[in-house]
């Protein structure tokens, strides 16, 4: 892979000090230099193209998956080797059994320091090929431990008796039979199984149709769940009903297979009524079942096995098809006739879900890779797989780091009463959380205690009854949970892990509450992220300021390509009218972050992120039915673009800055991007907007060069729509310097409610004043980066550059070049922090 030499700042020890003739005394010594970092041209990739791990990988999880990309499984097996001695001749290695599939969990704790691990092709004919060479990896004392047990231990749990999908409920199903009709939601769950009584399921059935087994597949839930709390017959004579029609009436090959989700409808429009009418079905219809089953079971396992350890993410596969392939094995594992296949794809999933689950496996945040808006997608299987695989195996996989950190991320990313923090498909779709969401934090904090979960979920109840995923679950756990808000909830929290930031002045009052989200993530885009690399979305009591623009009505349409998923709708910059692409290759990072009761920031770095044009076959098929080519005439393309490093600012209670370093190899436009719901009143390099609750924001931008502000409210291409007063023109404002290799800018946004009025900013040759806020900035892309902002009234401060700041009357002596210095209160108590740049090298790929 070409590499590139960047800067980066890391630890280094010693000090270099400054000697005068006139003095015998110790001058203050120099801030350090920036070590170089070697950076990949992407941190992920799409699909594995090295093992993992390495020593250029730092560890999620201990232990760590061993997984080889499928391309180099040349045999029917893999066999794996780990150890500490690298000749793996001590009597501590360890030799894996044959695997079919491309991964090894060791399933017990590692220890500190260097390992070693290696693995070999194996041929159905057990002829073994030669060792691959020892590929090193180190395990720190800090990485988190997340155990779970071997398949062996799984497999002597698992349950003989029917029904078996729910499992863990069980244990308190008498108890929520006999309290059932007193329960708040046992109207709404008889409403629904009597409403799935009345419905013709064979017109939904044949012909075939992907909408109609949709239906068919959530009314046998309904029916499902109406007959595990009463137990009324009806329910489950209906589902009988249901199954004879898939019985007596089997699918070809073409319908049975034409995508992936009506596959596993059809499936569990089986498997449903087979769990409860097991020892009741005549053998002749359970064995046509058990056929149906098999077959859709053994065609995705044939496509997955190998594939989903090393594919970066595959939505439909993680959002329901594979809760729906283990519930198949689950049934069938003790089949006589398909036993050992089933047991083999039962042992696939078991240990897919250890090494690349939750929320892809390399993901300790609790936040959602693919953005809010898909995340309740994923909510029944992120809560099905760790209560069933928790009940069988007798370990908590609650404890993984990704579910210890969820139940903040779902407050932080999306408030209760609040639009969407706000970032991939669909976030902007709603004005307040849905209710899977909600019930997902309900059921965190039921599970696991956790206070953020507990608060939202209190302040989501109505919501949460209107759940249905997880009605059997709340009618079957009577756990109860505290509902106050942490009193130290942070005002800022940085998710490292996927590149986002998340804001709050006052999260615990939502009509004072402004919200300032950031990405830049080393995932880059692709899939249900966006092209949005440095990108920010501000929100003020709930209601969008400024928002990422255009509508998700369509995965890849012309508007979603142009106007929605392209940089150009988003609050970043273009190059040359050039955007990000749709690739992991366009990726940012977010390299330092912190936060006091005054200050709160964050530095993303976008350098990498205009790198050229996506040669991913998705979305070169995309552009092409949608008529669009990756040229610059469409914003595609290749860019000179050397440095794009953002630093984003709340000042609470009301102010927001915005710090943009942007430098190429050549003259460029530069285009700075801005959208809104509500026309911009543009005065000089001021600019002010109003949102429908008659909150204004005032901005006003800085800079050294020309600037030329425009706007439109017309999009480049518009949503195709039946209603446009539903989707109406957003406001797009932009920016442009001209014809510069470098340029810096610094915007100022205040947000005032109604009746309230801006303060007056002040400019004295790069010293701005407003109220009790002071910020010097060097805007010049000739001289050396500064900012300094400071409050004149309580002391907080904050200094980006190589000088040493006065923080409160005293000097403070700078470690590092071009470090951060956050001098704020924390905890009641003033504290400084000097942070230099983070690389985020827990990647699956890098030399």
């Amino acid at each position: 892979m070409m590499m590139k030499i960047v800067e980066n700042v890391f630890w280094i020890i010693g000090a270099f000090f400054v000697m005068t003739s006139c003095s015998d005394k110790t001058e203050i010594p120099l801030p350090m230099e920036p070590q170089k970092q070697d950076i990949p041209d992407a941190w992920h990739d799409k699909t594995r193209t090295q093992p993992y791990p390495k020593m250029s990988n730092e560890l999620y999880i201990n232990p760590s998956p061993l997984i080889v990309p499928q391309e180099m499984k040349k045999g029917e097996f893999l066999q794996f080797q780990l150890s500490q001695d690298d000749s793996f001749g001590n009597e501590n290695s360890i030799t894996s059994e044959l695997q079919k599939w491309c991964m090894y969990n060791p399933h017990f704790s590692l220890s500190p320091g260097k390992w070693f691990w290696r693995y070999r092709n194996v041929c159905a004919d057990q002829n073994y090929g030669e060792w691959s060479e020892s590929i090193p990896f180190e395990v720190k004392d800090d990485t988190p431990v997340f155990l779970t047990p071997v398949f062996e231990t799984f497999k002597s749990n698992l349950p003989k008796q029917f029904p078996r999908l729910y499992c863990f409920l069980s244990p308190y199903m008498s108890d929520a039979r006999a309290k059932a009709t007193s329960h708040p939601e046992f109207k709404a769950l008889v409403s629904r199984a009597k409403s799935a009584l009345d419905i013709d399921y064979a017109s939904l059935m044949f012909p075939f149709s992907e909408s109609g087994l949709e239906t068919v597949a959530m009314n046998v839930e309904y029916l499902y769940q109406a007959y595990m709390i009463t137990e009324d017959e009806q329910y489950l004579k209906k589902m009988e009903e249901i199954f004879m029609l898939f019985i007596d009436n089997p699918y070809s090959d073409s319908d049975l297979f034409k995508d992936n989700f009506s596959s596993t409808n059809i499936a569990y429009g089986i498997l449903a009524p087979y769990d409860l009418l097991y020892d009741k079905l005549p053998a002749d219809k359970k064995s046509i079942a058990d056929e149906q089953l098999y077959r859709i079971a053994e065609y995705y396992f044939r496509m997955y096995c190998g594939m989903q350890e090393n594919h970066i993410f595959d939505n439909h596969f993680w959002q329901k098809n594979m809760r729906v392939l283990f519930q198949i094995a689950l049934c069938m594992y003790d089949n006589p006739s398909y036993a050992d296949i089933m047991l083999e794809m039962l042992e696939y999933y078991y240990e897919l879900w250890t090494a690349r689950a939750p929320a892809s496996g390399f993901n300790r945040d609790g936040a959602w890779i693919n953005g809010t808006g898909y995340f309740e997608a994923n909510i029944k299987t992120l809560y099905y797989m760790p209560m069933i695989l928790s009940y069988i195996s007798h370990a908590d996989y609650l404890q993984h780091p990704w579910y210890q950190n969820a139940g903040q991320y779902l407050l932080y990313s999306w408030p209760p009463n609040s639009k969407s923090a706000g970032f991939g498909d669909g976030s902007e779709k709603r004005d307040e959380p849905g209710r899977q969401r909600a019930a997902f934090a309900d059921f965190l904090a039921r599970e696991t205690g956790d206070q953020y979960a507990g608060w939202y979920a209190g302040q989501c109840s109505d919501l949460i009854k209107q759940d249905i995923d997880l009605r059997l679950y709340r009618m079957a756990n009577t756990e109860k949970y505290n509902m106050s808000l942490p009193a130290d909830a942070p005002k800022m929290k940085w998710y490292k892990d996927i590149g986002e930031v998340v804001m709050h002045s006052d999260l615990e009052y939502m009509e004072n509450n402004m919200t300032l989200s950031f990405r830049s993530s080393t995932f880059g885009s692709g899939s249900h992220t966006l092209a949005d690399q440095n990108s920010f979305n501000l929100l003020y009591g709930g209601k969008e300021v400024y928002y990422h623009s255009g509508y998700y009505l369509n995965f890849s349409d012309a508007h979603n390509i142009m106007s929605y998923r392209h940089t150009r709708a988003h609050n970043t910059i273009l190059v040359n009218g050039i955007g990000q692409p749709f690739s992991t290759e366009g990726y940012g990072m977010i390299m330092r972050a912190g936060s006091g009761s005054n200050i709160s920031y964050c530095l993303g770095d976008a350098s990498k992120a205009y790198s050229g044009i996506t040669d991913d076959e998705l979305w070169v098929n995309a552009f092409d039915n949608a008529g669009i080519t990756q040229t610059p005439e469409f914003g595609f393309g290749s860019t000179p673009l050397t440095k794009y490093r953002r630093q984003m600012f709340m000042l609470n209670p009301n102010i927001i800055l915005i710090y943009d370093e942007l430098e190429a190899s050549s003259p460029v436009k530069w285009e700075w991007l801005l959208h809104s719901k509500s026309m911009f009143d543009i005065d000089g390099l001021s600019f002010t907007s109003r949102t429908s609750d008659g909150v204004t924001a005032v901005a006003q931008m800085f800079s050294e060069n020309d600037v030329n502000i425009t706007q439109t409210d017309k999009f480049v291409v518009p949503p195709v729509t039946s209603s446009t007063s539903d989707y109406p023109n957003q406001w797009h404002l932009t920016a442009t310097v001209e014809d510069k290799s470098a340029c810096r800018f610094l915007t100022v946004i205040q947000i005032m409610k109604p009746g309230k009025t801006a303060l007056e900013v002040k400019n004295n040759n790069g010293s701005i004043e407003l109220g009790q806020w002071k910020i010097d900035v060097n805007l010049s892309a000739d001289k050396p980066e500064k900012l300094f902002v400071r409050n004149l009234v309580n002391g907080a401060a904050y200094s980006y550059g190589s000088d040493n700041p006065l923080l409160k009357g005293e000097l403070y002596n700078r470690k590092y070049v071009n470090s951060s210095i956050l001098y704020d209160k924390v905890n009641g108590v003033f504290t400084t922090d000097e942070q230099i740049d983070i690389w985020q090298i827990s990647s699956r790929i890098s030399n």
